[in-house]
């Protein structure tokens, strides 16, 4: 999976959906990767277009629209920003982060789909496709839901199952439905536009199995190969929408460009805006050079359910177009799971990245190292807020953060905070140097074959090395008995310190910048690494500051609470009510006489949590009633309040009381309970019929 040695880069991030915001998810699947792989890019002096936007066309964009009873253009505008700003705090360093909605990137798509149209690359085909007749329209393929035929999930869109996976057309749906109405749409005939994939089937197993095959990641190789193996077909490249890029032909007036061949083109529509933008040429990044050997690496930074699109369609595509390199490799992950579920945004069931900030503000690298050490490289993996606090505490502050900061505050109280010379070296420290020089090359390899868990944790393992030699060592001991050999300990351990600078850039780029200026220093580059004089001696060291804080147990409950609560409302929201118990006859009814009635007093009952004493005025007498509601009221709170009472009840004791008579109450799905009551005052024994 290394790959070669370019040039020039084109780094591109799966373009994020602007109809809802950033969660942990997408950065574990796209964007921690990519981000790190560019600043390792660009540290070894590597031309680099970093590229993303927002994917601003689609069906799930009408949707939300829908829902929230606004436009799609305020939904697109809400989110972009929203989306902008969050990456901008965290630190993805694009260069560009652009969106769809723009004219630059409607009129490229619209070249694209022209070039290809003029090639005669597209098969003209009338089909029967879902139509809402409540509607009257056209059903997108997101439109449709229903039983997926491969899992049997049940909330399978008309494109793909998100469970397992599948690619998807919206008549293997087995009882599909409209979002729309609700209801069974119905087959009528429309004209669109189809990109013959099985004609480039052969091209694409050359291209892709036999040339990708030492290349792509395991997981990568296999989906593809499994797509492919079982026969690609003809898919539709033009859609029956009113929202994204117009067909540019006169007789496919209303309709839109599929958004899976519009979204790829994104990347290349950002990049002309950015070459626009900063006096760069866009066509070195993205099309054929007259020498092959000038082409750009073009690499996809991937979630798992964007392989096939990235890897088999777009390819396919840009094949087709004749212009354009192909990607050299798509280092996609799989799904991040959070706290022992799948994460989901219809749900709230996720961690978002702008309430992250907000919750924990200047602790970006805190959640890039977290998210880093768990990327979902071949499989799924998990994030649970314990893990999120052991992994900062126990690594980051722990040893990254001890290290620097004891070996800085020595330095600075032995020495004034300057770098002693190191002299009369022992073995154990001619040890330690040689480990050191030995990390920036294992990282640089990890990273090279996209292995960011592995590149993370050798860097981890440098400040490991730190921590333990400056433990063996104990200099705070031996400046009583040899100054000497402190000045050399504390020398060797700055050098490690400022290697941690350097080598820290492409995953903690924060730390990074508090740790070179704690050292006054800032040679960045990433061939400085692995040397043993970064800090000169007589070097001033600057100013001492903690790298990390602790992540205490009332923050992390915090978000465990809004978990839970978030999954308390969605269970509301989607709660079915008890269904009806058998019908019963009026004669059967009459006999419960249910009256209002007035809680004259109220008062727990010894040793119990849950059950209450009340007098109660029932109009025909006061009468004691116990009822477990003490955890939902507190006595003081209900005296004089108005109830509904079953008065003739049979009387039974519980926990030594004579109870006489039940008080009703409503049971909402989470088990809170609330009284029935009148919504006016009524005379107590009013007859409730």
């Amino acid at each position: 999976m290394k790959t070669k040695d370019f040039k020039r880069y084109t780094i591109t991030s799966a373009l994020p959906y602007a109809n809802g915001p950033l969660h942990i998810g997408h950065l574990a699947g796209a964007y921690i990767p990519a981000d790190i792989f560019v600043r390792f890019l660009r540290m070894n002096n590597k031309d680099v277009a970093f590229v993303c936007g927002s994917d601003e066309h689609g069906a799930a964009i009408t949707i939300k629209a829908k829902k929230e009873g606004i436009s799609p253009q305020e939904i697109i505008d809400k989110y972009h920003t929203q989306i902008k700003e969050s990456f901008d705090s965290f630190g993805i360093s694009f260069d560009i982060y652009h969106r769809t909605s723009a004219k630059i990137h409607h009129e490229l798509s619209q070249e694209f789909f022209l070039n290809l149209y003029h090639k005669n690359e597209f098969i003209e085909r009338f089909s029967e496709q879902y139509y809402d007749e409540e509607f009257h329209q056209f059903l997108a393929d997101r439109y449709i839901v229903g039983t997926c035929p491969n899992c049997h999930n049940e909330g399978a869109y008309g494109d793909q199952c998100e469970k397992c996976g599948t690619s998807l057309s919206p008549t293997d749906l087995i009882n599909p439905k409209s979002t729309l109405s609700g209801k069974t749409p119905v087959l009528r005939e429309t004209k669109h536009w189809y990109l013959p994939l099985d004609k480039y089937q052969t091209w694409l197993e050359e291209w892709l199995l036999v040339g990708k095959k030492d290349i792509l990641k395991s997981n990568v190789y296999g989906q593809c190969s499994s797509w492919l193996k079982s026969g690609l077909q003809a898919r539709s490249m033009t859609r029956d929408l009113d929202w994204g890029v117009d067909v540019p032909l006169e007789e496919a007036q209303g309709k839109k460009l599929y958004v899976w061949l519009d979204a790829p083109i994104g990347y290349i529509s950002a990049t002309k805006q950015w070459a626009a933008d900063t006096g760069n040429d866009w066509e070195k990044y993205w099309k054929k050079q007259e020498d092959p050997t000038d082409d750009a690496c073009l690499i996809h930074f991937i979630g798992k359910d964007n392989i096939v699109f990235h890897c088999i369609i777009f390819p396919a595509i840009l094949h087709a177009h004749g212009e354009y390199i192909l990607p050299e490799n798509i280092p996609a992950n799989e799904f991040l799971n959070l706290e022992g579920d799948k994460l989901s945004t219809s749900r709230n069931h996720a961690v978002w990245l702008h309430e992250y900030l907000a919750d924990f503000p200047n602790k970006q690298d805190e959640l890039r190292y977290v998210l880093a050490s768990i990327l979902p490289e071949t499989s799924d993996s998990e994030f649970t807020w314990k893990d999120f606090q052991a992994r900062v505490n126990n690594e980051l502050v722990a040893i990254f953060g001890n290290f620097v900061n004891r070996v800085l505050v020595l330095s600075h109280k032995y020495f004034g905070g300057t770098v002693m010379p190191a002299t009369k070296l022992t073995e154990k420290d001619k040890l330690v140097l040689s480990e050191l020089e030995r990390y920036p090359k294992a990282i640089k390899s990890s990273l090279q074959q996209y292995r960011f868990r592995e590149a993370l944790a050798h860097f981890m393992n440098i400040a490991r090395l730190g921590n333990k030699y400056l433990a063996d060592e104990e200099p705070w001991k031996l400046i009583k008995t040899d100054e000497e050999r402190v000045k050399t300990v504390l020398n060797i351990s700055l050098q490690i310190a400022a290697n941690l600078a350097v080598l820290s850039q492409p995953f903690l780029p924060f730390t990074a910048d508090k740790l070179f200026d704690m050292l006054n220093f800032n040679d960045r580059s990433w061939d400085t690494a692995g040397n043993a004089q970064l800090l000169a001696e007589g070097h001033l060291l600057g100013q001492t500051q903690l790298l990390f804080e602790k992540i205490t147990d009332e923050q992390v409950d915090a978000q465990l609470a809004k978990l839970a609560q978030a999954k308390l409302d969605n269970a509301k929201d989607t709660a079915v009510a008890e269904p009806a118990k058998a019908n019963i006859s009026f004669d059967q009814f009459t006999p419960l006489d249910i009256r209002t009635g007035k809680i004259l007093t109220a008062e727990k009952v010894a040793k119990t949590k849950k059950l209450l004493k009340m007098t109660i005025d029932t109009g025909i007498d006061q009468r004691t009633v116990v009822s477990g509601i003490a955890e939902f009221f507190k006595p003081e709170d209900i005296v004089g309040k108005q109830v509904s009472v079953l008065v003739n009840l049979e009387a039974r004791e519980i926990k030594g009381i004579l109870s006489q008579g039940m008080i009703l109450m409503a049971e909402d799905v989470d088990g809170r309970l609330d009284f029935v009551a009148p919504q006016s005052a009524i005379k107590p024994g009013s007859i409730i019929r």
